[in-house]
């Protein structure tokens, strides 16, 4: 079976990388510092703080298997090597909605790094697949909840 690839900008991976080393210097001893504590205050049945930290624990260990897998997985794409005219991967759009005259920016972004309120977007999301593949220019039509809009591309720009 193949092992699928996590499309990921170089700061996306950065991030999860960061991740990985706090949760493993820094929150792994620290709960398990806790549990240490928690124990020592006696019957374990009872004890909140023990149940409470040994259920963060939980978290973080499987955070950490999460982020161990994307990471194994990762495929880090650098927009300023694509070579291309075209949005692609870590692209970012500068892009005019038709119906309103708005100036909407957007960059593609893989799945762990896609955030709304940055303007950043899941390259499988429905906006980043009508754009991927044109060019300055060109018109593209999307399909989103509130119905069809039309963007014309102003600008393509490509980023680390």
């Amino acid at each position: 079976m193949a092992v699928d690839k996590v499309p990921m900008t170089l700061g996306g991976y950065e991030r999860l990388t960061d991740e990985m080393k706090r949760l493993k210097s820094v929150e792994r001893p620290a709960i398990i510092k806790a549990i240490a504590e928690a124990r020592g205050h006696g019957d374990l049945s009872e004890n909140a703080e023990y149940h409470a930290a040994r259920e963060k624990q939980g978290f973080i260990e499987g955070r950490i298997r999460e982020l161990d897998d994307r990471l194994a997985r990762a495929e880090v794409i650098d927009g300023r090597l694509q070579g291309t005219d075209k949005v692609t991967f870590g692209s970012t759009v500068v892009a005019i909605d038709l119906d309103t005259d708005e100036k909407v920016s957007y960059r593609i972004v893989g799945e762990d790094e896609a955030d709304v309120k940055a303007r950043k977007i899941s390259y499988k999301s429905p906006i980043a697949r009508a754009f991927m593949g044109k060019k300055r220019g060109e018109s593209v039509e999307v399909n989103a909840p509130k119905g069809i809009r039309e963007f014309e591309i102003e600008d393509i720009k490509f980023e680390g």
